[in-house]
């Protein structure tokens, strides 16, 4: 048996284009243009990737993109001002600011000073604790990224077994979370966790998302789970350039899950299409319109 490779670089076309069209039609129907803006400080290589793609995508999708880069060296007081100027501001319904933030800056009471309505990230503690309490809230894109993928493969996850493992505030606890709303049976499982292997034993549905180079080894998985390897780790090459790997030993994995994502090409292709999604949710809610239909 060889898994089925789960292609995010089909999935999120696929949802970007169903976001291009509901965008189209809040266009047409109600003169709305959902606006994101992405601020980015520093010139983090990694980041300006990123930050392009996100870009690209949105204007793609029919949306309104502002940019604000900004120096290494700006201070906490100017990087909440511009905050402040973008919650404001009525063209602006999402509002992503690029982490990690130089140690200068003090991430928390960045995060904490955006607006909840716009806070694409899902990160404010205002949306958090909405999630954590099963309540509508904007949700992180990665784990959102996550369930998305898992139920192309599994319409429902009804009393499905899923161990999440890693336990972020970015990906492992809201994955937790999204999951208790779709009915799975969760554990999470982190660094400290004992015998990490029978627990993946028992699970359905794998979520790696520890930052550990092939950490989850193909014995540990039951045969035919679901496997969504959250990931990106950059591993040197013997020809002296680097290339990306999982958190899954993905060859030793493919015989025996049943379905998996790649690394690259699963879970990172996901997660700016959900942006998009969480900043047409974002415009409507705040235009006390209906959701969109993604």
């Amino acid at each position: 048996m060889t898994a089925r490779i789960i292609d995010g670089k089909v999935i999120a076309a696929d949802l970007r284009a169903r976001v291009a069209d509901e965008v189209a039609r809040v266009k047409r129907e109600n003169s709305l243009t959902p606006g994101l803006a992405v601020v980015l400080v520093g010139n983090d290589p990694a980041s300006e990737v990123y930050v392009r793609s996100k870009h690209t995508q949105t204007q793609a999708a029919g949306m309104a993109s502002f940019e604000h880069k900004l120096s290494a060296e700006v201070s906490q007081a100017d990087l909440l001002a511009l905050i402040g100027k973008l919650n404001r501001d009525p063209a602006v319904h999402g509002i992503l600011v690029q982490l990690p933030l130089p140690k200068h800056l003090h991430t928390e009471t960045v995060i904490n000073a955006i607006d909840p309505a716009k806070d694409v990230d899902g990160l404010h503690p205002n949306n958090a604790g909405r999630l954590a309490g099963g309540f509508a809230a904007l949700s992180p894109c990665t784990p959102l990224g996550c369930i998305i993928l898992t139920k192309s493969v599994h319409p429902s996850l009804e009393g499905m077994n899923a161990i999440v493992i890693g336990r972020s505030n970015l990906v492992g606890r809201p994955l937790l979370q999204l999951l208790l709303n779709e009915n799975a049976t969760v554990t999470i499982a982190h660094s400290r966790s004992r015998d990490l292997p029978k627990l993946c034993a028992q699970a359905d549905l794998v979520y790696a998302a520890v930052g550990k180079p092939e950490m989850v080894r193909g014995d540990w998985l039951k045969p035919g789970a679901t496997v969504i390897d959250v990931g990106i780790n950059r591993i040197p090459t013997a020809e002296g350039k680097t290339r990306l790997i999982g958190d899954v030993a993905f060859q030793e994995a493919l015989g025996v899950a049943g379905a998996i994502t790649p690394v690259p090409g699963g879970v990172g292709q996901m997660t700016v299409a959900c942006l998009l999604v969480n900043t047409l949710r974002a415009a409507c809610a705040i235009h006390k319109l209906p959701a969109p239909g993604v």
